[in-house]
């Protein structure tokens, strides 16, 4: 072997130990998220919120710089498996955070199985991801589908409602939230006389709401979010339903939507884990530098990025920004006790946010905290292995 040789090999060894050691001082995480089309705001909402999170703590989480990527998903979950191993695969991220739509979720689930990549959900509600497709290193900062349904599903019953007609987009989240409606109403007495649906993410409601109008139900449960609820809103009151049926949702239905809805949202009941006008210290903390930051006002996606950054910062703090130590990292987020700006929660057996549910309703601009509508509401999980 050549002197030349011999010293180019170390030169390539110490570079490499060197580049090693520059990778650990940094963690990188993917972010997976709508940018475009009928959830980009949701997308943008959630990574200002994390980015919220990691600011305060001086741009590190235990210690180490956070180093972010991103990726459009576009709510598109043929594109999902591929984006997710572009990911994992070709940028080497140590964590995914993503996504809004249930259907990508549900991909990105399967490749973080798949590769053991931790991944932490600050949106999508696929009950499979806290249920069958449970995993150690999979984490939910936000809600499971059957939650908020379950919620506005025991507020309809517990307020005499009974008669109802659901009406949602056709894929998971809307199914789940209908399940989970129907679960809680008809076990308070109340009845679903039909589910009515449409393919997502289409906004050509009329025909669904001239077939309401002939059902002449007490209430209508909806689930609809992003831009796809700004046109229900406006097209329900446009047709002039609300004298005698109740609309009622899911919460996403106002949440981040109230702007562009106007006056059409004017008393609309829904049922989420977070308000706009919560008195405790950490959210109005939250409210105010986000509002500083962003220019904007946050909504439940933005308190969910955040709160997705403070579950992976307690993990870190607790292995002292070791990702490595994933058995350690694991452990410390299971047993996290996150200050929300909804509230304090703490994560169930299979990592999904244990949380109270308020009633919401819609004043001016503002979902306006009426009630806590299930106090500690636990999803069922039902299938999870964990």
């Amino acid at each position: 072997m050549t002197p030349f040789f011999t010293r180019t090999l170390v030169a390539t060894a110490l570079l490499s130990l060197a580049g090693g050691a520059f990778a650990q001082d940094k963690i990188k995480v993917g972010f997976m998220l709508p940018y475009t089309g009928t959830f980009a705001a949701l997308g943008v909402a959630i990574e200002n919120g994390f980015k919220q999170y990691v600011d305060e703590q001086g741009g590190k989480l235990g210690g180490k710089t956070i180093e972010f990527v991103k990726v459009d998903d576009e709510s598109d979950p043929s594109k999902a498996s591929d984006n997710a191993n572009k990911l994992v695969k070709r940028d080497n991220v140590d964590v995914m955070v993503g996504t809004v739509h249930s259907g990508v979720a549900m991909a990105m689930a399967k490749v973080a199985k798949d590769n053991n990549t931790l991944l932490i959900v600050p949106n999508a509600g696929a009950d499979a991801i806290t249920g069958p497709l449970c995993a150690p290193n999979i984490f939910r900062s936000s809600f499971s589908n059957w939650q908020p349904g379950f919620a506005m599903g025991k507020v309809a019953a517990d307020k005499k409602i009974k008669t109802a007609v659901t009406l949602s987009w056709k894929y998971a989240a809307g199914d789940e939230s209908v399940k989970g409606f129907k679960e809680g109403f008809e076990a308070g007495g109340g009845k679903v006389v039909k589910e009515l649906n449409l393919p997502f993410p289409g906004v050509e409601f009329q025909a669904l709401l001239t077939e309401v109008a002939a059902l002449k139900p007490d209430a209508v449960y909806v689930f609809f979010a992003g831009g796809g609820a700004v046109k229900f809103v406006k097209d329900w009151a446009a047709a002039g339903l609300g004298a005698n049926i109740k609309l009622i949702g899911a919460g996403f239905l106002t949440d981040g939507t109230l702007e562009a809805q106007g006056d059409a949202a004017k008393g609309l009941l829904t049922t989420l884990h977070y308000a706009d006008d919560l008195t405790n210290a950490k959210d109005k903390a939250f409210r105010l530098q986000y509002a500083k930051t962003y220019k904007l006002q946050p909504d439940v996606y933005a308190v969910q990025g955040y709160d997705a950054a403070q579950l992976l910062g307690a993990g870190l703090v607790a292995v002292k920004g070791d990702v490595a130590n994933r058995d350690g990292l694991v452990k410390a987020m299971e047993a996290a006790k996150i200050d929300s700006p909804r509230g304090p929660f703490t994560l169930s057996k299979a990592h999904n946010p244990v949380q109270d549910f308020y009633l919401r309703e819609v004043t001016g601009k503002v979902n306006k905290n009426v009630a806590i509508a299930v106090k500690g509401l636990t999803d069922p999980a039902r299938g999870c292995k964990l």
